[in-house]
């Protein structure tokens, strides 16, 4: 069997945020051009509307010379009347183009924002071999939130970038052409500054990520105190937690005052460089006006283009600064799908935002079992722990315990086998096959799996068994999890709200509805990881013998006696490694680790 590496860091890729985000935006490049032009209008337009106003001074300069001279006014104040003219037609115009660019720029916000989502999770959800989170599952939240806001929007800096360079373009030729000196002597500054920003580029990495990850400390933190509030009470511990709390919120607090600082640092500079600008065209604008080399309406073109154009030199400033935060951002959502190839995150899919998703894929083909062989696998955490040489066969129909003490890999095993962890060595074999991708080939209806502490979901019964299927099988399935008896006691029924991690049912309740949603879903092979821990023993007895009248294959993680009763064989697990195999009155007969841990369980 092929094996999964262990998880890796991602090794960031120099400039790989332009690789992405062209990608990106070739999904919908009809969409994005749109975008490009309308907005190209929306920022270019003021150029027009300062020519126009210029226009107007111009030709009432003219109109005053012809007056003082004795002649006719009419052409000159006709050329001022169509300045004045086309003015107001741009200026009306711009409303509506605004009003279209900002319904196209919705909707190709929204739609890259979807497809990043619709992607990382796909990856996550159907990903080939072992899909374990690096991190926390509130750093996860925290990269599908923040970190696909941030790829989404920096769509805007190439928006609002192009109409920004086209008004660059058309202001700077303008006001050379009137005085090439003040035009590069206010243009220098802004130069400046984007050099300034670009120096800075580490340092904003940096923040940002800092920012992010003490955000995610703080979330992941609060989630799992909400999850054991009881625990907290019964120990007493709540000022700790509190205490705790606190420390982590300085820790995010410190993080993002750095972040949000040097945020305001390059808009201050971006600031205090629009305003040296300024001074330097009113300053040698006003002397040359004085002195005839330049008129009025020359005057009035530079101060009307000059606020925009420095404002367009700061926005060049901030995308930089942007640029980084989003090589962050892709940095971070590379390493929460691990192994993924590095456009995984931008492959265009369809996200079905204007039509309805098509219906889920059928179950894969049922494949009968025969025999499941495991042989010499090898699954070892970081720390070295795990299981090693592990060989084993099951039988149809048969019904296998593995045993052992706490620690010993007993469910290390199972996940092993089922592909939900890397493994080094070793293969899995169904029907004589070996399974290249077990975690993808061991699902209903060839696999079924209840983990040693289920998860239930803030739903009903109903729908934590069923998870969204038909009901064909609800009926058979409480049955055979011995939850019956249950229902007649819970306010609902089936129909009765569970709440978050099933926390208005009791330890064996919560094991049980995760067995029916296992049985919900019938399959040849049935992996049970000690889901009896917390059942008392009369039922637990009636759970195993309610699977064996079905004839099912089962695979079961246990000490306790009823599952070792009823088992065909037993597996005894001693530090990682399965040292003898047999049947209950064989182990007990020569095996002293089994015979203490049945012992065990007299006391």
């Amino acid at each position: 069997m092929t094996t999964s590496p262990l998880p890796q860091p991602p090794v960031p890729v120099k400039e790989r945020t332009f690789a992405l985000s062209k990608e990106l935006f070739r999904y919908k490049p009809g969409l994005f051009a749109f975008n490009l032009f309308m907005w190209g209008m929306v920022h270019a337009s003021p150029a027009l509307l300062t020519l126009a106003v210029s226009g107007v001074f111009r030709a009432l300069e003219q109109a005053d010379g012809l007056k003082t001279g004795g002649q006719p006014i009419n052409p000159a104040i006709a050329a001022a009347w169509v300045s004045v003219a086309w003015f107001a037609f741009v200026r009306l115009s711009r409303f509506g183009i605004f009003y279209g660019a900002f319904r196209a720029w919705i909707e190709l916000w929204y739609t890259l924002d979807a497809l990043v989502r619709r992607n990382l999770l796909s990856y996550l959800l159907t990903a080939r071999r072992s899909r374990r989170l690096p991190d926390t599952p509130a750093e996860a939240v925290s990269r599908f939130r923040d970190d696909v806001d941030d790829v989404a929007g920096y769509t805007e800096v190439w928006v609002d970038g192009a109409g920004f360079v086209l008004y660059s373009l058309v202001a700077i030729t303008l006001m050379a052409r009137v005085d090439p000196l003040i035009t590069a002597l206010v243009c220098t500054p802004l130069l400046l500054m984007v050099v300034f920003v670009q120096r800075l580029s580490p340092t904003i990495r940096t923040y940002r990520r800092r920012m992010r990850e003490a955000t995610a400390r703080v979330t992941d933190f609060i989630g799992e105190t909400f999850g054991a509030v009881s625990a907290v009470k019964l120990a007493a511990r709540e000022g700790g937690m509190v205490t705790h709390l606190r420390a982590l919120g300085e820790t995010r607090r410190h993080a993002a005052l750095r972040d949000v600082l040097l945020t305001e640092l390059i808009r201050g500079v971006n600031t205090n460089m629009v305003n040296l600008a300024v001074g330097l065209v009113l300053l040698l604008g006003a002397n040359k006006v004085r002195g005839g080399t330049l008129d009025v309406a020359d005057f009035v073109l530079f101060i009307g283009l000059l606020p925009r154009l420095t404002g367009s030199m700061g926005f060049f400033g901030d995308a930089i600064a942007r640029h980084r935060r989003t090589g962050v951002s892709y940095d971070r959502m590379t390493r929460l799908l691990q192994d993924a190839p590095d456009t995984t995150i931008v492959e265009h899919h369809d996200a079905y935002l204007n039509r309805e998703a098509p219906a889920a894929p059928p179950a894969p083909a049922a494949i009968p079992l025969r025999e499941l062989h495991v042989d010499g696998l090898t699954a070892l955490h970081p720390s070295g722990l795990g299981v090693s040489e592990a060989s084993f066969s099951v039988g149809r129909g048969e019904f296998v315990v593995v045993t052992g003490r706490i620690g010993s890999g007993k469910s290390t095993l199972l996940r092993a086998v089922l592909g939900l962890i890397p493994t080094q060595s070793g293969s899995v074999q169904w029907n004589g096959e070996t399974l290249d991708d077990p975690a993808s080939f061991l699902v209903p209806p060839r696999s079924a799996y209840t983990a040693q502490l289920p998860n239930l979901f803030s739903d009903t019964l109903r729908e934590n068994i069923t998870s969204g299927a038909d009901e064909a099988h609800l009926s058979g399935a409480v049955q055979l999890a011995v939850l019956e008896p249950d229902l007649h006691a819970l306010s609902g029924g089936l129909d009765t709200p569970v709440g978050a991690r099933g926390v208005k049912l009791s330890g064996g309740q919560i094991q049980r509805a995760a067995v029916a949603r296992m049985l919900a879903r019938p399959a040849d092979l049935l992996v049970f990881d000690d889901v009896s821990s917390a059942l008392d023993a009369r039922t637990e007895a009636q759970l195993w013998q309610g699977l064996a009248q079905t004839d099912a294959t089962c695979l079961v993680v246990s000490h306790r006696r009823a599952a070792l009763l009823r088992a065909d064989r037993i597996l005894l697990m001693e530090n990682g490694r399965i040292t003898d195999e047999g049947t209950l009155p064989d182990l007990l007969e020569r095996s002293d680790e089994m015979r203490a841990l049945w012992a065990e369980q007299d006391a």
